[in-house]
């Protein structure tokens, strides 16, 4: 007997259309996993972008400073005295990263680095009237420090400008010293002092940074600090953050400085990133083999409820190849509606997660979106696992005997 080809669609579709309750159930439960799947998986990337953006957001991903101070043993220690190492680190002292200025352009010249600002960083007061508050000195160059740190993004009041004799401070280091935009306050090291206007207030995602930053002019910070010319690191963002390592440490082997990446900076965040992600695949590893089995499960039933039905097909001239293909097609159809269904209850989810969860401030916690690629990487792999599942019933399905399933 001769069929069209569309045959074992057709019969597949007939076998889904007769046990409907089966079908809905098994549709559902792929839906179900699906959805968990897609809403993890959006959940988890949602919650990474925005703890690397807090944290990424006030450092650079490279810094590159001059290497540590060592001091040389002059002479070998005493008998019965601890073990001298053939160099010991000494006390460090403020030091510039030497050449810094014809590194500059080597580094901005590299096609992974995104932005390259040198800085001046170190310690001093700031005081208005009778308050007195310890700070983090910070010289830039704007335009570049912007590149790396996204400054201007994170004003919250006045303009972001660096003119000579122009300050910048953290939030909480403004109400610290009750100084608003427009104010002076005098910056002081040691017997050196400057006085400064404040020009914007910035928030830089953490409350510590807030109540201690002072950003400054470039030359004003380095005759502050008293380095002219100088520069205490190189800060550095690159166009992959996860690439950050590999970077620095191929930068290492370039140039003999003191390089650090984020992801050394920062090795508790990263082991707890690395801990999310792999729970995360492990949800959906186990979902998956939930979904495989209730498919599987359902077709195996299927085969033994159309016993007759697959003998009568087998003895009007079906073959073995399309008993196979109608139940792989059953297999392929379940996983593929199950898929849809669940990637509109996944967004169904995500909306009210952005729309009801909130802070203790009123604003959402943080946002997530179930990204394009995840939803078809998701919902490819269900309708592949809905067509593995089918595997075993579909070879069962192919080697019943025509005379036995019809008598039966």
């Amino acid at each position: 007997m001769s069929y069209g080809l569309g045959f074992e669609r057709r019969v597949a579709l007939r076998f889904l259309r007769e046990g409907r309750m089966q079908t809905l159930l098994i549709i559902v439960g792929v839906a179900a996993g699906v959805a968990v799947i897609a809403y993890i998986s959006a959940l988890i990337n949602g919650l990474q972008s925005n703890t690397l953006n807090k944290t990424l957001g006030a450092q650079a991903h490279i810094t590159l400073r001059a290497p540590d101070d060592l001091v040389t043993p002059a002479r070998a220690p005493e008998p019965g005295s601890a073990l001298l190492t053939e160099t010991q680190p000494r006390a460090q002292r403020l030091r510039s990263v030497a050449n810094w200025q014809a590194l500059v352009p080597v580094l901005e010249g590299m096609g992974a680095i995104a932005g390259v600002s040198p800085t001046m960083a170190g310690g001093g007061l700031a005081l208005r009237g009778e308050a007195t508050q310890a700070v983090a000195l910070t010289g830039v160059d704007l335009d570049r420090y912007d590149r790396v740190v996204g400054l201007r993004s994170k004003v919250i009041s006045g303009t972001a400008r660096l003119s000579p004799g122009d300050a910048i401070l953290g939030r909480e280091l403004a109400a610290d010293l009750g100084v608003r935009v427009g104010d002076r306050l005098t910056l002081q090291t040691g017997a050196v002092s400057d006085s400064a206007r404040v020009t914007a207030l910035v928030d830089l995602g953490v409350r510590d940074l807030n109540r201690r930053t002072v950003i400054m002019p470039l030359r004003a910070a380095q005759n502050l600090l008293g380095l002219p010319g100088g520069a205490t690191s190189l800060d550095l963002t690159v166009n992959d953050v996860w690439a950050a390592q590999t970077l620095a440490q191929d930068l290492r082997r370039q140039f003999p400085y003191k390089i650090e990446s984020w992801q050394e900076s920062n090795a508790a965040l990263v082991t707890a990133l690395n801990a999310q992600s792999i729970s995360t695949a492990l949800i959906r590893g186990v979902v998956l083999v939930v979904v495989v089995l209730g498919i599987a499960s359902v077709l195996v039933v299927s085969v033994v409820q159309k016993r007759r039905e697959i003998g009568i097909l087998r003895a009007m001239g079906a073959t073995r190849g399309q008993v196979l293909r109608i139940f792989l097609l059953q297999g392929a159809v379940v996983g593929a509606i199950g898929s849809l269904l669940g990637l509109v209850l996944a967004l169904g989810m995500i909306w009210l997660f952005t729309t009801f969860v909130r802070g203790s401030d009123g604003q959402p916690l943080f946002n997530i979106a179930l990204q394009a690629s995840t939803a078809v990487q998701v919902a490819l792999i269900a309708t592949v696992c809905g067509v593995l599942a089918a595997i075993a019933p579909a070879r069962r399905a192919a080697r019943l005997d025509p005379a036995q399933a019809i008598r039966i």
